[in-house]
């Protein structure tokens, strides 16, 4: 069921260095552009929020703190910045940079005491956890390390955990999904959305209109991050918006 809060259009930038990449099922990253440069183009339409997520911070334990301060310079609506985030002075260095939340990952699934204690410093509303997860056998386990790492964890009992623990939303992202432009995976999200009270941004799937709005209307999720839908195809935050408003939604304006 659709609830009348308003839906959430939240373009996501995957990067590594000055690159803006994107690829398949977390594989075969191409560059598609400049960081900096994307990042001005979507600072000009109007969007609800963007999230940024550095693919290699995990791997090199280093967060480049002067790229994210470049890029914050020029972003106009709340940002969200994630990757390689390990430490309470990563999380407050990237807020005194200009994020307005932090989205973690692999350290929330490495350290949950971490993670608890951030939200106790932090509160929840600054907090997100994302989740990649792939279907193994048919059961979705949880990847981390930008997909590198099988965990071995269920999704559902891993998603169980986190949303005891209380961050603002949790981005569900099917790494079976990403990238291929086919639709999200609305069955786990449908299941998932059922069994936890934290907020979901659905990821991973969209090429088209349609792809959004089944999502919204099979699974009840008003979340909506996207990425190579806004690059390889003509439609756009804005015109996403406009089908959706049509189809009788509630959009942010």
């Amino acid at each position: 069921m659709i609830s009348d809060k308003k839906i959430r259009i939240i373009p996501s930038i995957l990067y590594n260095k000055l690159n803006a990449i994107r690829g398949k099922n977390f594989e075969g990253w191409r560059v598609i552009g400049n960081v900096l440069q994307t990042t001005r183009l979507y600072s000009k339409r109007n969007i609800d929020e963007l999230f940024f997520l550095d693919t290699e911070a995990t791997r090199s334990q280093k967060i480049n703190l002067e790229i994210i301060k470049e890029f914050t310079k020029d972003c106009f609506m709340p940002i969200t910045i994630g990757g390689g985030i390990k430490s309470i002075e990563d999380i407050d260095n990237l807020l005194k940079m200009g994020a307005d939340r932090v989205c973690l990952n692999t350290s929330a699934f490495n350290d949950s005491e971490f993670l608890a204690n951030a939200i106790k410093k932090f509160g929840s509303q600054c907090i997100v956890v994302s989740i990649d997860y792939k279907n193994i056998d048919k059961i979705p386990i949880v990847f981390i390390d930008s997909g590198r790492i099988q965990t071995k964890k269920n999704l559902f009992d891993y998603i169980k955990k986190i949303d005891e623990l209380g961050p603002s939303e949790i981005v569900l992202t099917s790494i079976d999904h990403d990238g291929m432009m086919k639709g999200y995976d609305i069955k786990n999200l449908k299941l998932l959305k059922k069994k936890i009270q934290t907020s979901i941004i659905a990821s991973g799937g969209a090429g088209s209109y349609e792809d959004v709005y089944n999502l919204i209307k099979e699974t009840g999720i008003q979340n909506i991050s996207a990425s190579s839908i806004f690059h390889f195809t003509e439609i756009t935050p804005n015109t996403l918006k406009r089908y959706l408003s049509d189809k009788g939604l509630n959009i942010r304006k």
